[in-house]
């Protein structure tokens, strides 16, 4: 495995793995909740080969990832994610980039991707369009939709940040399981991961993430206005691919692509794809690849 590098922000010191040429065009791989950077094991080395520098970094919360205060509120909206995104490609000087994410990875890639068009020259949103709308409440959903979310609502309680605390690995792979139903992940696949939700903020980072998004807990003044923004859930208009997995535990998604071709203005291709459920990149590694190969080289 790469060397763990680190680079700092104005508001963190983000520990990421590194393939390829340090001076070749930028791919940042982007983890959700509750994975970490192994989900891109198949895919970085295989783009380093063909040419590309690939930077996989753990989110806010996660492995050696750390806030550079101890003072700082931990928070985790869909802004500050996406605005890690940004901060983290201009520590590393580069101006230019490439986009792949899933679950919080892709929200934070959409979000980058609609705040910055100028400098996301691709990306691969794993999932499809996942900004939310957070100045508002929600109106409830279909029985089976919301009990899908069961952990949102679990950790918006004290006994779901107790639960979080004291049984993160069992939530986790229960997670896991029930997300990719089909998924035959070892033991090891989960040990090689499960360090990264020892991190001191991943409780924090968790549950504020989930609260902000119902409007159960306040986020950063600094983020209002974009907040705002984004709840007019405005289109992505640079060039995309969206991936979903046909083995998802949320449901089998829509082969309609009405919505994602009304969500992405400059949409290349979407794929709903067999043998794989939420953690996507792990399980088909070689769609990940080919979607940033038609988006950067056109074929």
């Amino acid at each position: 495995m790469p060397e763990i590098k680190f680079v700092e922000t104005p508001v963190l010191r983000i520990g990421y793995e590194e393939h390829g040429d340090s001076e070749a065009f930028l791919i940042i791989l982007l983890h959700g909740f509750p994975y970490d950077i192994r989900s891109w094991d198949k895919v970085a080395p295989e783009l380093a080969r063909v040419g590309y520098r690939v930077v996989v970094p753990y989110l806010r919360g996660y492995g050696p990832t750390r806030f550079l205060s101890d003072d700082d509120v931990r928070m985790a909206e869909q802004a500050a994610i996406a605005q890690d995104v940004i901060d983290l490609a201009d520590a590393l000087y580069v101006h230019e980039f490439a986009l792949a994410g899933f679950d919080w990875g892709n929200r934070a890639a959409c979000i980058a991707s609609i705040l910055h068009p100028e400098r996301v020259k691709g990306l691969v949103a794993i999932g499809g369009y996942a900004v939310k709308k957070t100045v508002s409440k929600g109106s409830p959903g279909r029985a089976a939709s919301e009990a899908h979310r069961w952990y949102q609502w679990y950790f918006n309680t004290d006994q779901g940040k107790a639960g979080l605390e004291q049984n993160r690995r069992d939530i986790v792979r229960y997670l896991w399981d029930t997300w990719s139903p089909k998924w035959q992940y070892s033991d090891n696949d989960f040990d090689r991961s499960a360090d990264s939700f020892d991190n001191p903020d991943f409780v924090d980072i968790t549950l504020h993430s989930y609260r902000h998004r119902h409007m159960n807990a306040i986020g950063e003044p600094r983020f209002i206005e974009i907040e705002s923004r984004l709840s007019s859930l405005p289109a992505i208009n640079v060039p995309a691919v969206v991936l979903r997995g046909e083995d998802s535990g949320f449901g089998r998604p829509p082969d309609d692509p009405s919505e994602d071709s009304s969500k992405f203005s400059n949409l290349k291709d979407r794929k709903n794809v067999s043998g794989a459920g939420h953690d996507f990149p792990f399980q088909r590694p070689d769609e990940v690849i080919s979607a940033l190969m038609l988006l950067l080289e056109g074929n």
